[in-house]
Parts: structure tokens; sequence; C-alpha cells
């Protein structure tokens, strides 16, 4: 399957927290880093989603809130992912900016061209990519 997606990270389910209609699910990433995804009761069972299973966290690089100094920030989004600046691509309208959280594992992030000039990030910077767990999608093999 090919996706429109910038991200598409893999992982292993660390955890399943059950609701009334969705569930939390934590996904440990290579390196170490955790996402949280919120889907339906529906979606857990239909993917067979438990404890050890390897699944796929997509999102959207427009879902990806960037920036830095945010690791005492608080905020209702539940990722918090954050590492060095690997690649920027500005444009009249948006950019680009790459964040590596850890060794491989790369999120994207497309924001405006004003917020990119603003944030002056320079390959290297730390950086930090923000988004809500509802904001991502899983998929299993």
């Amino acid at each position: 399957m090919k996706l429109s997606a910038r991200n598409v990270l893999v992982g292993q389910v660390a955890e399943v927290t059950q609701g009334t209609v969705s569930t939390l699910v934590g996904l440990t990433l290579k390196g170490g880093a955790r996402l949280y995804a919120t889907i339906t009761n529906d979606s857990v069972a239909a993917l067979g989603l438990q404890p050890g299973t390897e699944a796929f966290a997509i999102v959207k690089a427009s879902a990806v809130i960037v920036g830095t100094d945010l690791h005492r920030a608080r905020v209702s989004a539940r990722n918090l992912l954050c590492g060095k600046v690997c690649k920027v691509v500005d444009g009249p309208v948006s950019a680009e900016v790459d964040i590596e959280v850890a060794p491989g594992v790369v999120i994207s992030a497309v924001i405006t061209h004003e917020s990119v000039k603003s944030l002056d990030f320079q390959i290297g910077d730390h950086a930090c990519a923000l988004f809500k767990a509802s904001s991502v999608i899983l998929g299993v093999n």
C-alpha cells in the first residue's frame, strides 16, 4: 500500500488501555520513543492489538506542530517527541521540517513559511514534534 501521509512509523504495542468507546494504544518505536494513538474499541479488536503486536502509526505531516523548549509545556496533545532537525525545505507558502527523534526515526511536519522563518530552524537544532493521539491512524500487516 502507498500512502500520502509522510509519517509511517513502526513500533510494538506496549500498552492498551480500553475505555467505554475508545482505547489508548501506546507504541514503542525504535530507539524507545513512545507514541500514543486513540482509536475505537472495534478497531483494536479488528486489528488484534495487544502488547507485543507490531503496528504502524500513520500521522499526516500537516497534523504535526513543531517547536522548541516544549519539555515543560502543559498541552492537551498526548504525543511530544523531541530530537534534532535533520531537514528543512522552505517554500513561499509552506515548509517541511523533519525531526529525527531516534536513530532512523524521523517525524515530518508541514508548517507555514512564516512559522519556519520565525523558528529559524537549522540542521542539528533541538526541536519537538507535537500531535494529538486522535491524529494517529494505526495499522498492522
